[in-house]
């Protein structure tokens, strides 16, 4: 059951027969121009990461370290990521993480559903021959011992285990898919986003909402896969296709990821809007926030280039370099500026007369002298001209960027004129 406890030995025998397959193709389209030149797992979180980093650190904390992450849209930066900063693994110990681009490998398409995207895998996962599958999404910030979920999969003798969260049945109306469940757990129906959500046993006013987190077991994904792909209507998905096909005749049971200790619902965000992913960014800031970055036990890893420390430079009454209530990443000067409630990524310079407040800068951002930015997440590379005012006066804001329902203005050196990505 969820929460229980396990033997180390018993978890890590389980991990070390599993492969995890990381789903990273998506474009992430709701997060703007933020995803225009890189996939969505790629875009920069917390400071110092990428979103991909928790699901690979989840992985190898588990003991999971037979990975594959499957690529698609405007990849080359998450590749260059994963070779740069997730090369340690030794193949001679029957580790790697393996990059599994679509190559059309059985069909002649590419990836066009989750469930596909594994699908056109089949001969490399025949070659792993791993006792249990993971599947798992890349765009979603959480810390996640896998290896309990595994160990329920085994006691619950599953077919199929869905990792999935508690939310109220307000939150999931419409939004998520949703599964009805008895009491011991095995789902009876899984619904893509219902506006009537079907409660949970025992608490009325909440729902099990999937995470997009499966553990198969291997001959029965392949089944079930070769099944779907000969389905002719079939959009090769998992959550549309594959699950509610199985629920009927095979073993398929929920697994709600609850804090271990306190055995309430653990942190888990989408920051597929860029209001989300502005606000799980802004939370990291709070004294104690609910995502801990500063876990020993469970360290996120990532590639980290070599950067100084950070400076603060000035101290004259109208010219004074401080941040208060921000974090603050290597390679950043603050020279003669105000910074307040943000937070820096790595090589950003703020130049003198400046009030930055509430706002989330990617690495290597200028931001020229006299600027004011509020409520802001300026993209890398960008250089913001000296004078710039951004954040106060929305409908100006919409005439030159991307303003979110919540107010957030999303500022990308293509808004500034400036064609980073564009050969010259």
């Amino acid at each position: 059951m969820p929460g229980s406890s396990h033997s180390s030995r018993f978890v890590s025998r389980l991990t070390r027969q599993s492969m995890a397959l990381i789903l990273a193709g998506g474009r992430g389209s709701r997060l703007h121009k933020l995803t225009e030149w890189r996939a969505k797992p790629a875009v920069p979180f917390g400071g110092k990461f990428r979103i991909i980093d928790f699901a690979l650190s989840n992985c190898l904390n588990s003991g999971i370290r037979r990975v594959g992450v499957l690529t698609q849209y405007k990849a080359d930066s998450l590749i260059r990521h994963i070779q740069q900063g997730w090369g340690f693994l030794r193949a001679e110990f029957g580790e790697f993480i393996d990059i599994m681009p679509a190559q059309q490998r059985l069909v002649d398409t590419w990836y066009s559903g989750t469930a596909d995207a594994v699908y056109q895998n089949l001969d490399i996962l025949r070659q792993r021959a791993p006792e249990y599958i993971v599947v798992l999404a890349g765009d979603h910030i959480y810390k996640m011992d896998y290896g309990l979920m595994l160990a329920a999969h085994v006691e619950n003798q599953a077919d199929l285990t869905i990792g999935c969260m508690e939310v109220t049945l307000e939150e999931a109306s419409g939004a998520f898919g949703v599964m009805d469940v008895g009491e011991d757990s095995r789902i009876r129906e899984f619904i893509e986003k219902p506006l009537n959500p079907p409660p949970m046993p025992g608490r009325p006013d909440y729902t099990l909402a999937s995470m997009g987190i499966y553990i198969f077991n291997t001959a029965f994904l392949f089944e079930q896969l070769i099944k779907d792909a000969d389905t002719v209507g079939s959009s090769h998905d998992f959550g549309q296709d594959i699950i509610p096909a199985v629920l009927k005749n095979y073993r398929v049971f929920a697994y709600p990821f609850r804090n271990v200790q306190s055995g309430v619902q653990a942190y888990w965000r989408d920051v597929g809007t860029l209001d989300a992913y502005w606000s799980a960014n802004i939370e990291l800031i709070d004294v104690d926030p609910e995502l801990n970055l500063y876990d020993n036990e469970w360290p996120i890893w990532t590639y980290q280039a070599q950067t100084p420390p950070a400076k603060f430079v000035f101290d004259d009454p109208d010219r004074r370099g401080m941040a208060v209530d921000s974090m603050v990443s290597g390679g950043c000067i603050i020279s003669g500026s105000e910074v307040r409630h943000s937070l820096l990524f790595s090589n950003v310079r703020v130049n003198s007369f400046c009030v930055v407040k509430d706002s989330v800068i990617l690495p290597d951002v200028n931001i020229g002298r006299h600027c004011r930015i509020t409520k802001a997440v300026i993209d890398k590379g960008c250089n913001i001209p000296p004078n710039t005012v951004i954040g106060e006066d929305p409908a100006e804001d919409a005439k030159r960027f991307h303003v979110s329902p919540g107010g957030v203005v999303l500022v990308t050196p293509d808004d500034l004129g400036q064609k980073l990505h564009y050969a010259r």
